[in-house]
Parts: C-alpha cells; sequence; structure tokens
C-alpha cells in the first residue's frame, strides 16, 4: 500500500460515495450532534458515522444496526464490491444505523505537507449480543483480535507496526481496563483534531503530538512532498 503498508491498524476506511445518511434509515444521535462533537459540519459527520458502520461490518461482520441485522450477512460481498449500497441494503431488510452504539473517541489527520494527508475519526463501541467479529476481510493479510496490552508489548518488542495513532489509543484503551471504562471515558473526551508534526531524529523521522509526545513516524513516505 501507499499509506501505512505493513502495519497494524483499526478496521477502517473512507468515505464513500453513498456514505450519506438516509433519515429514515437512523436512529441514535443525528448528524448535527455529531458534527458538533466531531467538529465538522453535519453532512460530513453523518458520512463518517455510516463509514465507520459500513466498514465495520465489510472488515468484520459486525452491523451495528436494528431492530435484527442477522439478515443482512447475506448482502455483505454485495457491499463490499460495491454492487449494492449500504443504505439500499438497510432499507431492504428494514434495518436503521444503531448511532447510539457509537462513541467517538479521537480525530487525527496526516501531518502537514504530505501529498496523502487524512482526516479520520475513530470510534469506540461493543460488539452487540449475538454477534462474533470475523477474519473474512481481502484487505489485510490477517484480522485478529488483541487485548490492547498484548498488542503494545508487541510493538515495543519491534514485533508489530503501529502509527503514532494507532499506538497512542491503545495506550489510553489500556489504561482503562475494561470495555464499560472505554465507553464512559469516550462520552467524556473533547474531541480535538490531532495534527503530528514530522521530525528528524538522528537517522530517523518520529511524530511529535501537540503534547510532545514522540512516536516513531512509521507508515508515511520518507519524507514529505
Amino acid at each position: 500500500m501507499a499509506f501505512a503498508g505493513g502495519m497494524t491498524v483499526f478496521p477502517g476506511g473512507g468515505v464513500d460515495a453513498s456514505d450519506r445518511p438516509d433519515p429514515d434509515r437512523w436512529t441514535g444521535p443525528d448528524p448535527q450532534w455529531w458534527g458538533e462533537r466531531l467538529g465538522v459540519d453535519a453532512d460530513l459527520a453523518g458520512a463518517l458515522v455510516q463509514a465507520a458502520v459500513r466498514e465495520t461490518f465489510e472488515e468484520c461482520g459486525v452491523l451495528l444496526a436494528g431492530p435484527d441485522p442477522a439478515g443482512l450477512h447475506r448482502h455483505r460481498a454485495d457491499v463490499v464490491a460495491r454492487r449494492r449500497s449500504f443504505t439500499d441494503v438497510l432499507a431492504a431488510e428494514g434495518l436503521v444505523l444503531r448511532t447510539d452504539l457509537l462513541h467517538s473517541w479521537a480525530r487525527w489527520i496526516t501531518p502537514r505537507g504530505y501529498p496523502r494527508r487524512y482526516d479520520t475519526a475513530f470510534f469506540v463501541a461493543l460488539v452487540p449480543d449475538g454477534q462474533e467479529a470475523d477474519a473474512h476481510t481481502t484487505e489485510a493479510v490477517e484480522a485478529l483480535w488483541w487485548h490492547p496490552d498484548e498488542a503494545l508489548e508487541r510493538w515495543q518488542e519491534d514485533e508489530m507496526q503501529l502509527m503514532p495513532p494507532t499506538a497512542r489509543t491503545l495506550q489510553e484503551i489500556a489504561g482503562l481496563g475494561e470495555s464499560a471504562a472505554v465507553l464512559a471515558a469516550a462520552r467524556e473526551r473533547v474531541i480535538r483534531p490531532i495534527v503530528p508534526e514530522v521530525r528528524r531524529d538522528g537517522d530517523r523521522l518520529v511524530s511529535v503530538l501537540p503534547d510532545h509526545t514522540t512516536y516513531p513516524a512509521v507508515g508515511l513516505p520518507a519524507s514529505p512532498a
């Protein structure tokens, strides 16, 4: 990959042209609420939330929708291949997005000066009862569950490559101990864009966060444009 090749990352992806929410297929906090939470306009916020739900379904088979999403799995391949839009499939199955199951965690923006930049929202959610994340994705070498502490230990031993947003998020989550505490913390977080600054430290590049925490600048091209 041109960006983040070889990295271990959370499920996710880009906003698709069809990720414009249909009010009839939506329940929970509305796009305006999400826009105020994430610091973006309502249209973009709605697209970010829908993209998060869609990508989690595509990559993990976990669907944050209701009332009973079991029937949607037979349409998963069509959604992945873009033969049908996610919204159309939700409508066909009589489902709505459960945006109340999502909680915003952070928003990261690629350092300035790079030709390929991303503005990425991170969310946390519990896997709904009766669902199980799987590894049926073609977008990764492998897909696995990791306990945050275990992933961080592998990273510190250079057995796993993590970009700064992933490492920082795992560190924050690991310090909370349990899922309920993660969700409670998410509700209280203030979401401000984090834009690291990439600097050279001897023979390596480092990513410096606004709070001056430093991480290896992995997953980026060798230098900005």
